[in-house]
């Protein structure tokens, strides 16, 4: 099962060991990068700022390279489970690979508040 950071407020695991990914979007950026975290306590989201466009899926497609690439897990892991065509997306890692993740290493990449 994975094992995730305790400061790590956007991510949840599920009962099967998929882990749960919240993120808010920021498209258009200079460059891709997370820049702390976005919404209410109980409800905080990864902000990331995307350095293309909301056309076409291309943010979508974007986030999910940037995710894999940051845990060092294939894309195919990465799956959308909600918002497709809204700034707050839920991304689903899979079990799978969720417990090899480089999870510490995405937390530790996010400014600090």
């Amino acid at each position: 099962m994975a094992t995730i950071p305790p400061d790590a407020p956007f991510l949840r695991i599920e009962k099967n060991g998929d882990v749960l990914v919240d993120v808010h979007v920021v498209p258009n950026a200079a460059k891709t990068q997370p820049v702390g975290l976005h919404g209410e306590p109980g409800q905080l989201a990864l902000r990331l700022r995307l350095q293309v466009p909301p056309v076409d899926g291309k943010a979508n497609q974007a986030l999910i390279r940037w995710l894999a690439h940051s845990l060092g897990v294939p894309q195919n892991a990465i799956t959308p489970v909600r918002g497709e065509t809204s700034r707050r997306k839920q991304l689903r890692v899979s079990a799978a690979v969720a417990s090899r993740a480089a999870w510490d290493d995405l937390v530790a990449a996010i400014p600090s508040s």
